[in-house]
């Protein structure tokens, strides 16, 4: 295959994955109302954050094999351009945006849901394509955590817009919140051991368990919590929250997170 199919390819994998990771979003009208209310500085700091997620994930698995950061930031414009374009499209279809609103609201709109779309570009080829396993990286203990950085944005940024996430805790004691954290646990080690043999990772049959539970679990989970909490702060769901109420927030939202940071490690 030449240089400009294989480029082909890779374009029409990302805007395959653009739309099948990032249409959950696209249809949720707390992402809707942010896109319009949201502080602009925030949704600025949200797209700078994310860039260097994005390289590393271009440099892992991107449209091809990436040999310089040069290459991975053109894969991640063309990944944000994709996104930007299915966001476009998608909100246009379903009359979200159209005529009779402003552009700042448009921009707002599809600007913000074209973070999850470029993503979703990203991801793409690692799920759609089938020589995605060829070109990935021999990866270090600090690629692991970048990895499970990225699957927990990915999945927290699906439910960290709602409401439910605050409602949720709400209704949580003290008793759910101290129960749920051994429980996120437990599911982020199942997932450490059913990545324990893959090529990419440093774990190995003779590893012992606490020594993998504190490298790779204990530290997912604090990654996957700062995720949690910085994506609860940027949506404004901590604004004028008690201490005690924004801990259980954050430990819900960090629920879905590090299932996401887990699972990027079995997944990519």
């Amino acid at each position: 295959m030449t240089g400009a199919s294989k480029m082909r390819t890779g374009l029409g994998r990302a805007f395959g994955g653009a739309l099948v990771f990032s249409l959950p979003m696209l249809m949720t009208m707390e992402m809707w109302d942010l896109g319009f209310a949201m502080e602009r500085w925030k949704a600025v700091l949200l797209l700078a954050a994310s860039l260097p997620m994005l390289m590393f994930l271009s440099h892992y698995s991107g449209f091809e094999r990436t040999w310089d950061w040069r290459e991975d930031a053109r894969d991640v414009a063309i990944a944000y351009g994709v996104g930007l374009l299915t966001s476009a499209f998608v909100l246009g279809l379903l009359g979200i945006v159209g005529a009779g609103m402003s552009l700042s609201e448009i921009a707002g709109k599809v600007g913000l849901q074209s973070i999850p779309g470029a993503l979703g570009a990203l991801l793409g080829r690692s799920q759609f394509g089938k020589d995605a396993k060829d070109s990935q990286r021999e990866q270090t203990f600090f690629g692991e955590l970048g990895i499970m950085m990225i699957g927990a944005l990915f999945l927290a940024l699906n439910v960290a817009p709602t409401e439910e996430m605050v409602l949720i805790s709400y209704r949580m004691t003290s008793i759910h919140t101290l129960a749920l954290i051994p429980a996120t646990l437990l599911i982020m080690h199942v997932f450490v051991y059913a990545t324990e043999f893959s090529s990419s990772t440093e774990l190995t049959p003779d590893t012992p368990w606490w020594s993998a539970f504190l490298r790779f679990t204990l530290v997912g989970y604090a990654v996957s919590l700062l995720v949690a909490l910085y994506l609860l702060w940027t949506f404004g769901h901590l604004d004028g929250v008690s201490a005690g109420n924004g801990l259980r927030v954050v430990v819900v939202l960090g629920f879905p997170a590090a299932i996401g940071a887990a699972a990027a490690r079995l997944i990519l």
